[in-house]
């Protein structure tokens, strides 16, 4: 049908995510190819018209619709594509914050590890020795 449409969509679910939304309309049937027009009116009861399509025909309808079928495979590919560039980027993201974490906390551990060992053989006085008194 013709006329406007309105489309709504809601975080409410989760506001703290951001969100991709990919919508593909397909609003009524498309034109006829060129040459067969007669061929896609729908013929009214009664009315008997004989239309016979050469091969030549029949295999452009054929190619036609096999092409907006590998349209429509291609929009679906490409839209998992970007899912999963996304789903990609989103764990390369968090596998980086973790290793920065983890080098952060093996250097913390190694200058403990200093410190600790040099307390070891450093000299003390008597009254570090024991705490002060």
């Amino acid at each position: 049908k013709t006329g406007e449409y309105i489309a709504c969509f809601s975080n409410e679910f989760s506001t703290f995510s951001h969100k991709l939304v990919y919508i593909d309309f397909q609003v009524g049937d498309e034109d006829p190819l060129p040459g067969l027009e007669a061929a896609q009116e729908p013929l009214t009861q009664g009315e008997e018209i004989h239309f016979a399509l050469t091969d030549m025909e029949s295999s452009a309808r054929e190619i036609h619709e096999n092409l907006n079928a590998v349209i429509d495979y291609q929009t679906h590919h490409r839209l998992r594509e970007t899912q999963s560039r996304h789903r990609a980027e989103d764990l390369n993201e968090r596998i980086m914050i973790w290793s920065i974490f983890v080098t952060v906390a093996i250097f913390m551990v190694g200058l403990g590890q200093v410190f600790v060992l040099k307390s070891f053989f450093s000299e003390k006085r008597p009254s570090q020795m024991y705490g002060a008194h």
